[in-house]
């Protein structure tokens, strides 16, 4: 009896963190036959667990919500208070632990009957902590799926709507999520665009798991980082403007890597790029990446225009002037 207990906690376990499980894996990691986990399934079923299976070659098992709460040694009251912790924990894109954060939620949340999840919701909408300048309002529950399908490396689709007001549906290989700025982002790969994307949480809508899954293409952190950056600065700013520069769209995305984003072909020669900042300084820093030798020509607007050649006319004058000597 204590070897099909632990048997079946571990069954219970490899459930909790993984959204679909072929029965040929379980049977593997568990090191015992496919009959005898369809029976450990069922005793998981007598104890409250809600367990999905599917038949067929691709068929598995996957762990669903039930009408109740299962044995988790929590009560009701002890079960809201935790989802309302996690909840608000990532509605406010703590930076501290933050996938812990929305995957332990995913987790909690599978689990909990529809009655308990609407009571988090509604008490989770009310609690507003006070000293959080929050961003723009995110929906826990799609965190916590975007989540679970980073986790699992599930495929998912969902409605994206853009800060120009366009609205595309996208397919999306998940492969992380990270706060920034009081935002939280998804870095993807786009199956429509076959590139790496990255997008505002709180745009998107829709979320359905495709239910296929992939292998995910190799990161490292310091990439991840990047993409990130490059996200959070891809925002409308106070100085806009475009560079049109002598070399072909490809050329100049791999000179210019994730920081190409939102270029476009101008003709087979020429590449438009836009580029801005808070000031014509951050604009001039942007232009100033151009590769050296690269000719281009922008439509910096007034009084930024005249701001930049003011500057950069004394800059030259400096640089052409006498160096003093030193003594």
């Amino acid at each position: 009896m204590a070897d099909t207990t632990t048997r079946a906690l571990s069954l219970l376990n490899l459930l909790q963190t993984h959204r679909h499980w072929p029965g040929t894996e379980l049977a593997v990691r568990l090191g015992v036959t496919e009959r005898t986990v369809r029976r450990d399934v069922e005793r998981l079923r007598d104890l409250g667990y809600r367990i999905e299976s599917s038949p067929g070659a691709a068929g598995g098992y996957r762990l669903e919500a039930g009408s109740a709460v299962p044995p988790l040694l929590l009560t009701d009251e002890e079960a809201v208070a935790m989802a309302i912790g996690l909840r608000v924990a990532a509605s406010q894109r703590l930076v501290s632990g933050p996938e812990t954060t929305i995957t332990a939620l995913a987790k909690l949340e599978q689990v909990l009957p529809a009655p308990l999840r609407r009571r988090v919701t509604a008490l989770a909408e009310t609690v507003q902590p006070s000293g959080i300048n929050a961003g723009a309002p995110v929906d826990s529950e799609i965190l916590g799926e975007l989540a679970l399908a980073c986790r699992d490396h599930e495929r998912v689709r969902f409605v994206y709507t853009a800060a120009s007001g366009e609205v595309t549906r996208r397919r999306v290989e998940p492969h992380a999520l990270a706060p920034a700025d009081r935002h939280w982002y998804l870095l993807c790969w786009d199956l429509d665009k076959d590139d790496w994307r990255t997008f505002r949480v709180d745009r998107l809508a829709g979320v359905e798991h495709a239910r296929v899954l992939f292998e995910p293409k190799p990161l490292t952190p310091e990439q991840i980082e990047e993409f990130i950056f490059v996200a959070r600065s891809w925002v409308r700013t106070a100085v806009e403007a475009d560079a049109v520069m002598e070399l072909p769209l490809d050329v100049m995305r791999e000179n210019f890597g994730q920081w190409g984003q939102g270029a476009t072909a101008e003709d087979a020669t020429h590449t438009r790029w836009p580029v801005g900042g808070s000031d014509f300084r951050e604009t001039m820093y942007g232009l100033s990446w151009i590769p050296a030798g690269v000719a281009y020509t922008t439509d910096l607007a007034s009084p930024a225009r005249e701001e930049l050649r003011e500057t950069l006319v004394r800059m030259l004058a400096a640089l052409d002037a006498p160096q003093p000597v030193a003594r």
